[in-house]
């Protein structure tokens, strides 16, 4: 645990949400199309910042997304977020996709992403989001990690075109 920081803890954000993989959503191979998956997962890291920071969150950038298994109609398909890391008025969330053949009880982590939020008021402004305050050993390794990923955004970011 950091020390004697003021803040939320990490459990605060946590945030779940569950779907079911539809047809309107599917390919023509019967999976779910990755831009649906992909916005699922906006929702829910959308969630988790909201529920930390109180207020409006815009997604400010989404690092890189795999997909490990496909999901198929039918599966259940279960998001997990929570914040990683706050910066100042921007927050890292990290979002982990799992998928659940209810037929057999298999469940599958198919895809993780990390996207960065900014906190705004009301009329539109950026403004300071509350620290985050890592609890366990897995909450302040991706804290860590967090601050490293944010480094390599910003020097991605200063590169010359």
């Amino acid at each position: 645990m950091l020390p004697d920081q003021p803040g939320r803890p990490v459990s605060e954000s946590a945030s779940e949400m569950s779907e079911f993989a539809l047809p309107n959503d599917a390919n023509v191979l019967g999976t779910l199309f990755g831009g649906k998956v992909m916005a699922m997962v906006d929702l829910a890291a959308s969630l988790a910042a909201a529920r930390h920071a109180r207020c409006a969150v815009v997604t400010a950038s989404v690092d890189q997304m795999t997909f490990i298994y496909p999901i198929h109609i039918g599966q259940l398909v279960t998001l997990k977020s929570s914040v990683n890391r706050v910066f100042r008025t921007s927050m890292e969330v990290g979002v982990k996709v799992f998928i659940e053949d209810l037929h057999t009880r298999e469940i599958k982590h198919t895809s993780s992403a990390y996207l960065t939020f900014v906190a705004l008021a009301q009329d539109g402004a950026k403004i300071p989001v509350t620290p985050v305050i890592p609890q366990t050993e897995a909450e302040l390794r991706r804290y860590h990690e967090a601050g490293e990923r944010r480094a390599a955004r910003l020097a991605m970011k200063a590169k010359p075109k």
